[in-house]
């Protein structure tokens, strides 16, 4: 695969990701606002809630691949906002993946304000991406510019935007994330 398939399926990706938080959100407010429960959601929150850990997790590794993809497959230079998204980043690939197996869902405590970082890193990098500014920002180096769109699929989705995606999708996905106790013979 070429390096145009794979910023089509990072693109797809990332708006996945968009509309799996839209349907976070969506179903949390109708919850939140519903004279009743609706059973049909509390089910769909409660499944999703299971899982919800291993798919951030996933969407952590997954985002972390593509960069290092990009980066050291198609020699991009990451500019140094997109190094503050890594240090955000990165260590949920493992931080997650550790608190999956470990089924703690109380580590939304300490991810979600790093992620919520990134993610604010992200916006602005996505905005003077998308509006570059004529006289750069102080970010911008001779080597990396942080204006320039190594990708740009759909018009818009440029690479700090699938960050900001993975960013909000696993903020959502942590804040529905529930667990299951082992049961005592899983426990031996």
């Amino acid at each position: 695969m070429n390096v145009q398939t794979f910023s089509t399926l990072f693109g797809l990706l990332a708006l996945l990701c968009w509309l799996g938080t839209l349907a976070i959100v969506v179903g949390a407010v109708i919850q939140r606002f519903a004279p009743n429960p609706i059973p049909i959601i509390e089910q769909l929150r409660d499944d999703l809630g299971r899982f919800a850990l291993p798919l951030a997790w996933f969407v952590a590794a997954v985002t972390t691949v593509g960069s290092l993809y990009y980066s050291k497959v198609q020699g991009y230079v990451p500019c140094e906002l997109c190094w503050y998204q890594r240090i955000c980043m990165y260590p949920f690939a493992v931080i997650l993946g550790i608190a999956a197996f470990r089924r703690t869902p109380s580590v939304r405590v300490y991810a979600i304000p790093v992620l919520a970082i990134g993610a604010a890193i992200a916006a602005y990098h996505s905005w003077i991406q998308a509006y570059p500014p004529s006289n750069g920002t102080s970010f911008c180096s001779a080597t990396a510019s942080c204006t320039e769109r190594y990708v740009w699929e759909f018009g818009f989705i440029s690479l700090p935007f699938m960050a900001l995606s993975a960013f909000v999708v696993m903020i959502a996905l942590l804040s529905i994330a529930r667990y299951e106790p082992l049961s005592d013979q899983e426990n031996l």
